[in-house]
């Protein structure tokens, strides 16, 4: 009886978790995505191939982005997304809970 009780229990949880996560993102997150995209467009600079980045962020109590690390093998991508992203207000609000952010950023030449 407690074998069927425990087989049970762990197949609600396991229902439970597929039930309640989101694959489809929500309007805040893409507005939120939105508003990144558009502070780091036109960049001042040229690209001979695509430099790609991988940007950790979070945000502080005045909704402001403070950037935490930047991934790239470019110098110059990484002083460009941190001088046009770091503590830059944003209207659109996140995920609530969500404490750092992981946002993939692709230079492509123009």
């Amino acid at each position: 009886m407690k074998k069927l009780n425990v087989m049970l229990l762990a197949a609600v949880f396991a229902i439970s978790s597929v039930a309640t996560a989101s694959t489809k993102p929500t309007e805040s997150e893409t507005n939120f995505t939105q508003e990144i995209k558009e502070l780091l467009k036109k960049p001042s600079f040229k690209v001979e191939n695509e430099i790609e980045a991988s940007v950790t962020f979070t945000l502080n109590n005045e909704g402001e982005i403070v950037v935490l690390s930047i991934d790239s093998d470019s110098d110059m991508v990484k002083g460009y997304i941190k001088n046009r992203l770091n503590y830059q207000k944003i209207e659109a609000k996140p995920r609530t809970g969500v404490k750092f952010y992981t946002m993939p950023v692709r230079v492509v030449a123009s």
